[in-house]
């Protein structure tokens, strides 16, 4: 008994649940909206699940607040009017929290516009249409199909439906009691979806307004060799009123623009058309009709027809162009003509002869030129000329025809002022016409100098057309007087129409790290490009922005600035002309982490401290290599002696450079030839330094310290001049293994004249305490010079002292 109370509490606690559930949720509605391009519409924001004012945005751009509306604390509504997006994203939010609260796509649609239908007929026979064919056009980007109806109604009857499509097109095949010919009449179309369905604005027809009638049959006929003839019946429909026709001749052979002719039929009238054509030439023939404002009809099916030749109908229009005279006085004439058509039957050649004006007379022979079919270069001198072009048919004359050219002093007269413009591929010419009275004039033109076409003209202006798309011609307009012409008057040349501007080719791209500079080439294929107005160039990376600098028509490289470094970036160059632009390939480029320049100078900065470096390293190792090399005095080769202090020196002549003893008579120098002796034995062991010196000795009067000097090779020795007191000096015994050789002044009065000496007789300085002093001499191996340095340094030594 318990379970169906326990199952009935469960279910209302489920549907209290939910429904509290329901009541704090937040959504938009409606959900996936279509509207009508251009109409307004309502959206609701249920705020349940929250407090506070909210707001919406479109595409996350956020919506005037007074298009919102509050209704209570749990719904807030928008209201859109003229909406025109094709789609976008409308979004709740809160004010509070910015939380977006829902959202919805709202989508735009259109209704089928421009509707345009006729009446025609399944065959070629007349009477009742049986086919009824509607077009329109609908702009609307929608993934799923589209379903159309097409439907008349009359201003008593209801819509009836005529047919259905999936296209903007559609034809019906059973109008009988839907449209009545005497009637207007409404046609509506109707676009379904499975979101949407529209319907277009009614547009109102008259049966016969879009009757379109059966194309007429033609019968084609040549009357005589260039005359064509072409009749058609008219159609039985609307006989009491006029009928539009147009009748189209066209060239088979070529490419060549088909000749239209119109022809209007009055009531009962039948189509009669006669024209004359170009002679030996195949046509196609074709007729079209259409009632008073309706559509025209089908062209007829083509008829062809071959004209006949026919003699008195060939026009050779003889024309030429006259160069200047050479430094021989002779001018080239390139005569022109007509040919007849290869399609005619018969063997034709052409003959061309100069014939000076004063000479031309009948029944003389003259030298003829035989030439192609539609040229022939001559040469005639300064004087003037006829130049005559015949034609044989089987070597019979069949065609004749002549021109004037005038001589170089003429006195005919000339055009002037010409003034030439031209529109979308046709070249207007005109002119100012010469005082003279004139019959015509003859434009002729080319744009190789090989190719002419020339035209005659009754007025001061003309049109040229069929003209070769972006090429340059020359334009020369010649006045025709009676049976002579003037002299040619040139325009300026001109090109048949402007094209787009030159080529462009990325030359180089020089990148540093934070700019570049581009440069580019231009080159044009067309002698008729547009004259460039500016440069701009395009520079992008794939995810950021496209920059672009724009430069004059001078320049042709540009600097980018304000990149960043190691990025690659794609650039291209376009080119602006009033006629049109061009532009080049997309060309890639990186730029650098770091500025070369800074490198560079970082690297010619390093590059100059480094020679700096090496240049010092190596004056440093000179001087050092100097410093090793200097010679050291070897003690072995020198002597210790006592000196006087500078009181003991008072009285003393000190002796001189060891070069030049003479200069004082203190000194003597006694060579080794005079005083050389053999060497004692120490007294007190053997000593290498005395073994291999030799001693010589200067013998004196009075007890005088001497200085010797062993060199060894040389051995020279001088003595001061002293006071008589002695002087010991100092002695080696204390000094067992020292280089310095022990010298004493020793007395021997028995020696003392066995060699001459000089003596100076000085006065007696006090008696002093003698002062130990060292002298040394450099080894004196590198000659006299060396020595005579190194006796200077003592001397100067003892100077000091």
């Amino acid at each position: 008994m318990m379970y169906p109370f326990q199952v009935t509490f469960i279910l209302a606690l489920i549907l209290f649940t939910l429904k509290g559930q329901h009541m704090n949720s937040c959504t938009v509605t409606p959900k996936d909206l279509y509207i009508e391009l251009g109409s307004d519409t309502v959206v609701d924001c249920k705020t349940s699940c929250v407090s506070g004012k909210i707001f919406w945005t479109l595409n996350n751009k956020r919506i005037d607040e007074r298009l919102s509306k509050t209704i209570n604390t749990s719904l807030t509504i928008l209201s859109l009017t003229n909406f025109t997006q094709q789609r976008a994203m409308l979004q709740c939010h809160s004010a509070n929290t910015e939380q977006v609260l829902g959202g919805t796509f709202i989508s735009t649609y259109t209704k089928p516009s421009k509707i345009s239908c006729k009446l025609h007929y399944k065959t070629l026979s007349e009477g009742v249409p049986q086919l009824f064919t509607c077009n329109w056009q609908h702009k609307i980007n929608y993934s799923q199909g589209i379903n159309y109806t097409v439907f008349v109604s009359s201003s008593s009857d209801s819509m009836s439906e005529m047919c259905s499509s999936h296209k903007t097109r559609c034809t019906s095949t059973n109008i009988s009691g839907k449209i009545y010919l005497t009637s207007y009449f409404n046609v509506t179309v109707r676009a379904t979806t499975n979101a949407w369905k529209t319907y277009s604005d009614p547009q109102e027809f008259y049966p016969y307004s879009i009757l379109e009638i059966v194309p007429p049959k033609i019968n084609v006929s040549v009357k005589s060799a260039n005359n064509v003839s072409i009749q058609w019946k008219r159609s039985a429909a609307r006989s009491r009123e006029d009928i539009n026709c147009e009748v189209k001749y066209t060239e088979t052979v070529g490419n060549k623009t088909p000749e239209v002719l119109s022809h209007i039929l009055k009531p009962g009238e039948n189509g009669n058309v006669s024209k004359k054509l170009n002679i030996c030439t195949k046509y196609n023939v074709s007729v079209r009709c259409a009632l008073k404002s309706a559509p025209w009809s089908e062209w007829s099916p083509e008829k062809e027809v071959l004209t006949e030749l026919n003699k008195s109908d060939v026009k050779l229009h003889l024309w030429r162009t006259v160069t200047k005279p050479d430094t021989n006085g002779i001018r080239k004439v390139h005569a022109m003509w007509m040919p007849i058509p290869a399609t005619c039957d018969g063997t034709f050649t052409y003959a061309v002869r100069q014939i000076p004006y004063k000479q031309h007379t009948t029944g003389v022979n003259y030298t003829e030129t035989l030439c192609s079919n539609s040229t022939c270069n001559v040469e005639v001198n300064e004087d003037e000329h006829r130049i005559n072009l015949r034609v044989f048919n089987h070597e019979t004359l069949f065609a004749e025809d002549s021109v004037y050219v005038p001589a170089t002093a003429g006195s005919l007269r000339h055009v002037t002022e010409i003034q030439t413009s031209a529109v979308d591929g046709v070249v207007l010419v005109s002119w100012t016409p010469p005082v003279q009275p004139v019959r015509g004039y003859m434009i002729d033109w080319t744009h190789d100098g090989k190719q002419y076409y020339w035209n005659e003209s009754k007025y001061t202006n003309t049109s040229l057309f069929d003209l070769l798309d972006k090429k340059q011609y020359n334009i020369t307009v010649t006045p025709l007087f009676d049976d002579k012409t003037g002299h040619g008057s040139q325009a300026v040349q001109i090109c048949s129409r402007i094209g787009d501007p030159a080529n462009i080719t990325i030359d180089s791209v020089r990148a540093n790290d934070r700019s570049a500079t581009v440069s580019w080439i231009t080159k044009s294929q067309e002698e008729c490009s547009g004259a460039v107005i500016n440069y701009t160039v395009f520079c992008s990376t794939q995810e950021g922005p496209t920059l672009n600098v724009t430069v004059d028509s001078t320049k042709r490289d540009v600097f980018l600035k304000d990149l960043n470094p190691n990025t690659q970036y794609s650039i291209y160059v376009e080119a602006t002309a009033s006629t049109g632009t061009s532009k080049s390939r997309e060309s890639l480029f990186k730029t650098k982490t770091f500025d070369p320049r800074m490198i560079k100078v970082l690297s010619v900065s390093g590059s100059i401290v480094i020679i700096l470096l090496l240049s010092l390293g190596i004056c440093c190792t000179i001087q050092w290599k100097k410093f090793k090399e200097k010679p050291v005095p070897d003690p072995g080769h020198s002597s210790l002696a006592l000196w006087l202090l500078p009181d003991h020196q008072k009285g003393m002549c000190l002796f001189q450079a060891f070069s030049n003893p003479s200069e004082s008579f203190c000194d003597r120098v006694y060579t080794e030839e005079m005083q050389k002796k053999p060497a004692r034995p120490s007294a007190r062991g053997h000593n290498p330094a005395f073994d291999e010196a030799e001693e010589y000795y200067i013998p004196t009067a009075a007890r005088t310290p001497n200085l010797q000097i062993d060199k060894p090779d040389e051995h020279v020795e001088t003595h001061l001049c002293l006071s008589e007191e002695s002087t010991e000096l100092l002695s080696m015994r204390n000094k067992p293994g020292s280089p310095y050789r022990s010298q004493s002044s020793v007395e021997k009065p028995d020696q003392r004249t066995d060699k001459l000496s000089m003596r100076f007789p000085v006065k007696q300085p006090e008696k002093k305490p003698l002062m130990t002093v060292y002298v040394t001499l450099n080894m004196l191996k590198e000659g006299p010079l060396r020595e005579t340095e190194s006796n200077s340094k003592i001397q100067e030594c003892i100077r000091s002292e």
